[in-house]
């Protein structure tokens, strides 16, 4: 069930952040007590791709900001099935990117989800 989850979340952002536009920097999450986040291979490479794409441009790790927080993202699709579409996050919908791939998709979608346990 939750590869099924992570896979169709990975597709839907494989539609919604590529690479391109500003070289922002993703912001490092706090890692939870006894656990360091920047130690995982998953976090570190996901944090790179977000680093080298645009969707700073309307996420943040931790506040709203055009998008919803990936954290928020993180605790709503921790254990449930991903339904993407409009609509799900508000009216406003998010640009595609058909040149992501769905390998580097699915790892920004692994650093989203590990965002849970930091929270």
């Amino acid at each position: 069930m939750k590869k099924i989850s992570i896979t169709l979340f990975a597709l839907m952002l494989l539609g919604a952040c590529g690479s391109g536009g500003d070289k922002k920097e993703a912001a490092p999450a706090p890692a939870s007590a006894g656990s360091s986040l920047s130690s995982n291979p998953d976090y570190q490479k996901g944090l790179e791709l977000i680093a080298k794409s645009d969707c700073l441009t309307c996420h943040k790790v931790g506040e709203k900001l055009i998008g919803p927080s990936y954290k928020d993202v993180s605790a709503k699709y921790e254990s449930n099935d991903v339904k993407g579409g409009q609509g799900v996050w508000g009216q406003i919908p998010m640009t595609a990117h058909p040149q992501l791939s769905e390998a580097d998709a699915k790892q920004m979608v692994k650093y989203i989800l590990l965002l849970k346990t930091a929270q």
